[in-house]
């Protein structure tokens, strides 16, 4: 790739990070690694989780301060002691967890801490009329007056782009910004997204899903284990080029090509006619025993809802479950786990595990009954059992005392398995399994969950990831705005018929 002139908006260097050096006690978290980006481009960063993403933006923010190495930003070298002192230079990142205040409106948290005033009055007149100009420059329709709370996450992903550039920033971080956005949402960031390139904003866009790399970036930038493996031009390169190196060995992502239930298996589960809230309208369904059922659709078609409802987290408003040809009443996730469904949420960190606990008493939360000697919880038993889970699934853990909250997403999901598995649920509902969780991590989950199937299992598997419902599920359910609308065998599925039924307008 040529350079351009320096004269020109795209192509000058506005960021360098070269040699950069972070230990943490016990882990070498980035060793020397190197990171450059223009004006006017997108880079894309990736690499598996752990891979120091994170910490290396962590680094540049000043979140984190480096051992060693040298950060030049518009050609001087720098180093911030703190986020604010970033921003206020032009560097600012967008959060994949949302940071913020869901009882203040739009605009308060737009500009919080640096509050428009009147005197000493808070000028939200000013701040409204300021946020509204943001709005309109990234030509999306948000009213800033608005609780936060209110908007919807993919709106909430808006405002927070909004507020970093509202910073008047040079240098835009997104930190996996696609993960809970629909696709028309996801659209319209890209949108955006361009229109800072054009501005010559230089952005670093950290993402696991590559057909968004390929429509999005210009170079994309790999790191594995801490270091920097390459950057490859975009247009110049494959998926398998991009996996290759975040792997450093080939992963091959063959979907499955024919239903592996046998035809005799019985149904399990059967659900007739189910009605809950808004989002799940006359929704029927069978799944049979050995069999991973997949839900796909887009963000909002009703799919988490439905198993909110099916696991009783949700009210039913109509409809009936038969479990086991034998038709049962779900009012409560107890009920639910009493008939054998547990359910793993794609929240990990709210529904599914209790991070500030260790992985022994995380494994044994579901089953507690098992480990009691009178009122006392048998540690040894737990330990016991953790351990075989541990072992079973590989979850790369120093032991059963570590905190989940020090553990990988990958393998924290694991802990979560391990509680239903210890439960000896038949029926598990995984929602956005591999959500967050870099390709190595991923493989293993999908091992288990055909090993869980192989051993009789029925899973339900919510997947927003194409390529993973098609790897993945012996039959497909397409959802779109809360109907069913569609059903497939995996013989028949293909990318094209799976979008053409989740986004088919609705009579």
């Amino acid at each position: 790739m040529k350079e351009k002139g320096k004269g020109n908006k795209m192509g000058e260097v506005i960021l360098t990070m070269k040699g950069i050096d972070k230990s943490f006690p016990g882990v070498h978290a980035l060793d020397h690694v190197d990171l450059e980006v223009r004006k006017g481009e997108v880079l894309a960063l990736m690499g598996e989780n752990g891979a120091g993403k994170s910490t290396l933006m962590k680094v540049l923010t000043g979140i984190y301060k480096k051992d060693s190495g040298t950060i030049t930003y518009e050609g001087k070298e720098v180093e911030f002691a703190n986020t604010r002192e970033a921003q206020d230079a032009g560097i600012v990142i967008v959060h994949q967890e949302l940071n913020m205040l869901g009882h203040l409106t739009v605009a308060q948290n737009i500009f919080i801490g640096r509050e428009f005033k009147k005197g000493i009055r808070i000028d939200d007149k000013k701040m409204n009329e300021e946020a509204k100009k943001l709005f309109d420059r990234m030509n999306i329709d948000i009213d800033p007056r608005e609780t936060m709370n209110h908007l919807t996450v993919g709106k909430q992903q808006m405002c927070e782009i909004a507020k970093a550039i509202s910073h008047d920033a040079k240098v835009i971080i997104f930190d996996e910004p696609s993960a809970a956005l629909t696709e028309t949402e996801i659209q319209e960031m890209f949108k955006i997204i361009n229109d800072l390139k054009a501005k010559g904003i230089g952005i670093v866009y950290i993402s696991h899903r590559m057909d968004e790399i390929k429509v999005i970036t210009d170079r994309v930038t790999v790191m594995r284990d801490g270091t920097y493996v390459g950057t490859l031009i975009t247009k110049d390169c494959t998926k398998d080029d991009i996996i290759n190196m975040m792997v450093g060995r080939v992963i091959y992502e063959d979907p499955k090509t024919q239903n592996m239930v046998p035809k005799d298996a019985p149904v399990v589960l059967k659900v007739e006619h189910l009605n809950a809230g808004k989002m799940v309208k006359d929704v029927s369904f069978e799944l049979h025993k050995g069999e991973i059922l997949g839900f796909s659709g887009l963000m909002g078609a009703g799919r988490t809802e439905t198993a909110r409802a099916l696991f009783g987290a949700d009210p039913i408003d109509s409809g009936d479950i038969y479990i086991n040809g034998k038709k049962v009443e779900i009012k409560s996730p107890e009920d639910a786990v009493r008939n054998g469904i547990g359910y793993l949420s794609e929240d990990r960190k709210r529904y599914g595990i209790v991070v500030q606990k260790s992985v022994a008493e995380n494994t044994s939360m579901a089953t507690m009954e098992q480990f009691m000697k009178g009122i006392f919880i048998d540690k040894k038993k737990e330990k016991e059992v953790a351990q075989k889970y541990v072992e079973s699934l590989a979850t790369k853990t120093p032991n059963v005392e570590q905190l989940v909250v020090n553990l990988s997403g990958g393998n924290q999901q694991k802990v979560v398995i391990a509680k239903w598995l210890t439960r000896d649920c038949d029926i598990l509902i995984f929602d956005e399994p591999t959500r967050g969780i870099d390709v190595g991590a991923k493989n293993e989950i999908y091992k288990l969950m055909n090993q869980l199937a192989e051993q009789g299992k029925a899973i339900i598997m919510i997947s927003s990831e194409m390529t993973e419902i098609l790897r993945m599920s012996d039959r497909i359910i397409v959802m779109c705005e809360g109907k069913k609308t569609g059903e497939l065998d995996i013989s028949e599925a293909t990318q094209e018929n799976i979008m053409n039924m989740a986004t088919r307008e609705i009579e």
